[in-house]
């Protein structure tokens, strides 16, 4: 691969991508598109993240500027409104971006002659779903608009894929893990910042609800798999659940694994809360017989560890982190109340003048 291009890149996901496409394709011209909401959520970062990429352009993936795809040979394609709250509040924003936007790149990096189309896509999309484990032929049930997205884009993909122009969508599990642009509104994370800051973790629901969880750095060595990966493994169009068997938790082991790593930790339930129909078990045997090299290698017990230490190296003690900007809502809500978005969350083009400092006080 000589140039690759990572659309979303500065979100939560992206830091680890690069540093890990970095290390696998020292020689490759990295780039990276993105928006740049969240570029100021840097969290206990040694470096700017975007300091390993040849170039980072910022733009919106809703208006792709010319020549951006010129002799680009793979995308990776992370740009997206990426979890249920923020597709709820924006879900009309939400199918242009993920779904409409993200097909439309697609279709302008075949015509560009890219040859490998990588699309991060979500388990999400089987919801409520019973009992049996889910595999990639299994009946799809998105409940939310962020689900839907993800369902939408791989149906309208197939039809795009041939022999140069092979596309992969990793249905990935639930993300997890410690990132340069950290962010807590993630159940194992969330449940993490919950013990350190307060000893206390509070379940929403009765605690019953499957997940399935992946390590962003086993995310990013997905990628770097699904880059090299030839047509005969998997066929010019392949979506594959992404992660691990020993990764399906319910919420409930997932609140006393953490409160096994941080001793004192309570954790509460909340049997009458009204059931959360998003739980499913996922089989990625497929995943493990198409990349047996690029399995998951991260554990539960060793991540929480990772985002306790990582936490406590920050001094992180809000209690209140659910109304912080370690909540993507919330930082989107933030630049709303500024002015700095415009309602379709576009950059404002004028944003008036705030100040900074107080003014010096006049001496007579």
């Amino acid at each position: 691969m000589q140039r690759i291009l990572i659309t979303g890149n500065m979100g939560y996901v992206g830091p680890g991508v690069v540093r890990h496409l970095r290390q696998q394709f020292p020689q490759a011209e990295l780039i990276g598109y993105d928006m740049g909401y969240f570029a100021h959520c840097l969290t206990g970062a040694r470096r700017l993240p975007e300091s390993r990429l040849d170039r980072q352009i910022f733009g919106d993936i809703r208006q792709l500027p010319a020549g951006l795809l010129e002799g680009v040979d793979a995308v990776v394609n992370l740009a997206a409104i990426s979890n249920d709250p923020m597709g709820q509040t924006y879900e009309q924003v939400t199918l242009d971006v993920n779904y409409r936007a993200g097909l439309e790149l697609a279709r302008q990096a075949k015509a560009a002659g890219v040859s490998s189309f990588i699309f991060a896509s979500s388990c999400s999309m089987y919801g409520a779903g019973g009992e049996g484990a889910k595999t990639e032929t299994s009946e799809l049930n998105p409940l939310t608009a962020y689900a839907r997205s993800k369902v939408m884009t791989e149906q309208d993909l197939r039809p795009l894929a041939d022999d140069n122009f092979l596309i992969t969508c990793l249905r990935f599990a639930t993300a997890c893990g410690w990132s340069d642009r950290l962010r807590l509104d993630l159940v194992v994370n969330d449940f993490v910042a919950g013990a350190v800051a307060a000893g206390e973790i509070s379940i929403l629901s009765d605690g019953t609800p499957w997940r399935p969880l992946i390590h962003v750095q086993d995310m990013a060595r997905a990628i770097e798999w699904a880059i090299g990966r030839p047509a005969e493994v998997g066929g010019t169009f392949l979506a594959v659940n992404t992660g691990s068997e020993q990764w399906n938790y319910q919420v409930r082991e997932l609140a006393y694994a953490v409160a096994d790593s941080l001793p004192g930790t309570r954790v509460s339930l909340n049997a009458a809360a009204p059931p959360d129909k998003r739980s499913y078990r996922v089989d990625f045997s497929l995943y493990r017989e198409l990349a047996p090299t690029h399995q998951p290698r991260r554990t539960l017990a060793d991540t929480i560890d990772e985002l306790r230490d990582g936490l406590l190296g920050m001094n992180f003690r809000d209690a209140a982190f659910r109304s912080s900007e370690l909540m993507r809502l919330r930082v989107l809500t933030g630049l709303r109340e500024t002015h700095e978005l415009s309602d379709d969350l576009s950059w404002a083009r004028a944003v008036a003048a705030r100040p900074v400092l107080a003014p010096a006080p006049v001496i007579a």
